[in-house]
């Protein structure tokens, strides 16, 4: 078993902007008490990285930051290595250099102290389940490549953009050289397609209090069982509203989240 935590941003203050472009972003302080929280329930040597888990008896966890924003590299990297921990940074690698995203320089710089740098695509599609399968290996080919090129070594970690998993996703992934995807099903249980490691991750939204990430960390079960029954249902749901799910979505984070 394994627990993989999904984060995104962090920002100083979550901006005043459409419900579903802040689901997200975790103010500085919020994020600082998700990792004292991780810390407090499962010690300072839980978290790794999935490339260097050793053969023990602890459940390791995985610290996994999406889609490439530059608090990566300015706020949430240093506060892993004051713990002692690294991080999996998954870059969507059309979006570098762009404001307010990773440059070259940054990926490289993570790189080089530590963290594993892996895909996230190349351009973060909206459901990424529906491509060609043409398009699906260009996505992670492609971006593969120019990360490989990049760090000096090879790309094969990557992460599902916008939870879109499907096998024929997974199957294009390890065609494309891909050990390990992460996906956004909270599970704590691997599977395998191909010879890819596919594990699933408990996402952090902004709503998501400390005290509950901690206790999925710890592999607390009630936690983790209500954070999959939500995912199940929107599942669910992405299948019966098809095209119109995301456009529904945004709607209603608009009326949760917005000001």
């Amino acid at each position: 078993m394994t627990i993989s935590i999904g984060f995104h941003d962090v920002v100083e203050e979550v901006p005043f902007a459409p419900g579903h472009k802040t689901v997200y972003p975790l103010e500085r302080h919020v994020f600082l008490g998700h990792l004292a929280a991780i810390r407090s329930r499962t010690g300072v040597d839980s978290v790794s990285r999935v490339d260097q888990v050793g053969s023990n008896d602890r459940t390791p966890v995985f610290v996994t930051v999406d889609d490439g924003y530059v608090s990566g590299f300015t706020y949430i990297a240093p506060e892993l290595e004051k713990l002692g921990w690294r991080g999996h940074f998954f870059v969507t690698t059309n979006w570098i250099g762009r404001p307010g995203f990773l440059d070259r320089q940054h990926i490289r710089e993570l790189h080089q102290r530590g963290h594993l740098i892996g895909s996230h695509s190349c351009s973060h599609p909206e459901q990424m389940s529906n491509l060609s399968w043409e398009e699906l290996l260009r996505e992670w080919g492609d971006s593969c490549a120019l990360l490989s090129d990049l760090i000096g070594a090879p790309t094969t970690v990557a992460s599902v953009p916008g939870g879109y998993y499907s096998q024929k996703v997974g199957q294009a992934a390890a065609a494309s050289g891909i050990k390990v995807l992460f996906t956004s099903e909270p599970t704590a249980t691997a599977q395998f397609v191909n010879g890819c490691r596919v594990l699933g991750r408990y996402t952090v939204h902004r709503s998501t209090p400390p005290d509950v990430v901690g206790a999925i960390a710890a592999g607390m079960k009630w936690p983790r069982y209500q954070q999959a029954a939500i995912w199940f249902f929107n599942k669910a749901a992405k299948r019966v509203a098809g095209r119109w799910y995301l456009p529904a979505r945004r709607i209603v984070l608009d009326r949760i989240y917005g000001r």
